[in-house]
């Protein structure tokens, strides 16, 4: 009996959008995922300080995931001290889901980065790839299983929607007060408006 097979789904989320959901339910169907545990990030290192803080973060993905039982949050990246490499945060996970295949969900940009990152060799040891393709972000196979040796036999390809929805973009139309309605889910969305999130000059 092969063992089931958790799909892991890092992010800053801010804010969590339907992209994300959809790309979540996408994976856990091609790939036959038992459940995606969505980890927001604390403190991400590739990225710059997130806008909204960890906890504002953390409540907004708990709503936006609400109601579907494939859906699961974490407060692992966020519970744990710095730096938050990922790979530290897989081998942990290891411990926390004992006889589980761990398939860490990333788009094709960060697959072509993933040589930077810290440990990408451990990485793959730890779980298998299930990759979203970004438009405009080609990856050379080849020149990454060169970089990363083995990586090929750890790629899983997943076939999603190009979905044009961006959490900058987002912020910054609540910014200018713009509906971001259908963008968001209305819970997540009625979260923004009680805390006043991404608005012009909060530093809640």
């Amino acid at each position: 009996m092969s063992r089931p097979c958790l799909g892991i789904y890092g992010g800053t989320f801010d804010p969590p959008h339907l992209g994300h959901l959809i790309l979540a339910e996408t994976a856990a169907d091609q790939l036959h995922l038992r459940q995606v545990l969505f980890i927001p990030a604390a403190d991400p290192p590739h990225k710059g300080t997130p806008r909204t803080p960890a906890f504002h973060r953390l409540a907004m993905v708990e709503r936006a995931i609400a109601g579907n039982p494939h859906f699961l949050l974490s407060r692992m990246d966020m519970d744990r001290p710095g730096p938050h490499y990922s790979v530290d945060m897989l081998r942990l996970l290891h411990l926390e889901y004992p006889n589980t295949d761990l398939v860490f969900l990333i788009g094709s940009d960060s697959l072509r980065d993933l040589p930077t990152w810290s440990r990408p060799t451990q990485l793959i040891e730890l779980a298998r790839l299930g990759v979203m393709r970004r438009p405009g972000a080609e990856v050379e196979v080849d020149q990454l299983e060169q970089q990363i040796p083995g990586i090929r036999e750890r790629l899983l390809w997943i076939e999603a929607p190009h979905i044009e929805i961006s959490a900058s973009v987002i912020a910054a139309r609540i910014a200018d007060g713009k509906s971001v309605r259908y963008q968001v889910t209305d819970a997540v969305c009625a979260y923004i408006e009680e805390h006043e999130l991404y608005r012009k000059g909060s530093h809640e």
